[in-house]
């Protein structure tokens, strides 16, 4: 298909968790806010007041779930440990998250942008593509419809990026955040897209732009003037060829709208490499967070697993799975954890990680099955 004929957008919530929180506690907009562990709300005083926790009051191996635009710019991001977070921002007002609440305000941003553009592809709790091919109207305008539409139904705001594709308007949506709005065409790309960091581009990880940076590519453009030669010689053909690709925009992925998923996974690629046996306490809080994420697609889906897979990407960018198959099917975040972890009992972790993954297959209707409970801190391993 022709990209130019196509308008896909891209529509992420700005500071999902943190902003349904500020609508909960008004008080704190402003102030660096960071959403992360388990615990009780805020306890209220006499007077009508909450009596807030500040990060520095944190001890435990919790992970940060998001934070406010004010948290991160003290250096504070989504899956850091929280202990390193107080030493970055001792005074921000810490949060526990309530999965209840960002379920409810994600399923009316998404009912907002299907009374307007039906087909969509959801891809989790706070984001999801648009086919507006077909939808009338100009770009600009049904833009800015679809925001309004999102805020009138949630007291929120989103940023959407609507290019020709996937990959453009994944970009776009992070440019002009919070409260964005980016139109791009194909013609754009050199004066919008390649000024921009190669680690913009979703798929290029921290440690590929490194690798990249040492051979002087550090922008998008150049990228799409390096020579494929070199980047086959350093990166191997596939991955080299998917280099050279998106460098110009391209992207040829259909907008997946289908309610049938085969599976449902949740992954992260950290921003240093982390040893098994050095960085235990922080991979198994990072494990647990993406255990905790993927039950929540699973209950939002409405999906039990029978089969549990973790992925691994080793600083040489080999990738490992296993697998496990269950006597029971599950969707509870205790469950998939302990399966989790009987996988990766079974890789080699002699070789520091760059990517983490946890992915639930083997999908079904769930039948009469009691809710487990939600799991605790621990370690990477039993």
């Amino acid at each position: 298909m022709a990209e130019s004929g196509r308008r896909i957008a891209h529509i992420d919530m700005d500071a999902f968790f943190a902003s349904v929180e500020l609508l909960r506690y008004p008080q704190l907009r402003g102030q660096p806010v960071v959403i992360g562990g388990r615990g009780d709300a805020p306890a209220q005083r006499a007077d009508g007041s909450y009596a807030f926790r500040r990060l520095r009051e944190y001890v435990g191996r919790g992970v940060i779930t998001t934070a406010t635009y004010e948290a991160r710019a003290f250096g504070v991001g989504s899956a850091m440990g929280m202990m390193k977070a107080a030493k970055l921002a001792p005074d921000a007002i810490l949060l526990p998250a309530n999965f209840d609440a960002y379920r409810h305000y994600s399923r009316l941003f998404k009912e907002a942008v299907a009374s307007i553009a039906p087909a969509i592809e959801d891809r989790g709790i706070d984001e999801i593509f648009v086919d507006l091919t077909r939808v009338e109207g100009e770009t600009h305008e049904l833009g800015l419809r679809i925001k309004q539409a999102v805020r009138d139904a949630t007291g929120l705001t989103c940023s959407i990026g609507v290019t020709p594709n996937k990959l453009l308007s994944k970009i776009c949506s992070d440019l002009d955040k919070p409260n964005g709005l980016t139109v791009l065409g194909l013609d754009d790309i050199p004066a919008r897209i390649w000024p921009l960091s190669v680690r913009k581009v979703n798929g290029i990880g921290p440690k590929a732009t490194a690798k990249l940076a040492a051979l002087g590519i550090e922008t998008v453009g150049q990228l799409a003037q390096a020579d494929q030669g070199l980047l086959q010689d350093y990166f191997g053909a596939h991955y080299a060829a998917w280099l050279a690709r998106v460098a110009q925009g391209i992207d040829e992925r259909e907008i997946s709208t289908s309610r049938e998923s085969k599976s449902m996974s949740r992954e992260t690629t950290f921003e240093r490499d982390l040893h098994a046996r050095q960085d235990r306490e922080t991979l198994s809080a990072i494990l647990v967070t993406l255990c905790a994420r993927l039950a929540e697609d699973l209950e939002r889906k409405g999906y039990v697993s029978r089969t549990i897979s973790i992925k691994l990407r080793y600083d040489d960018f080999q990738i490992v799975s296993r697998n496990v198959t269950l006597p029971q099917p599950v969707a509870d975040a205790a469950a998939i954890l302990q399966a989790a972890r009987e996988c990766l009992k079974r890789v080699p972790l002699q070789r520091k990680l760059r990517l983490l993954g946890v992915r639930a297959s083997t999908l079904e209707p769930p039948g009469a099955m009691a809710r487990a409970s939600q799991p605790v801190q621990g370690d990477l391993f039993d």
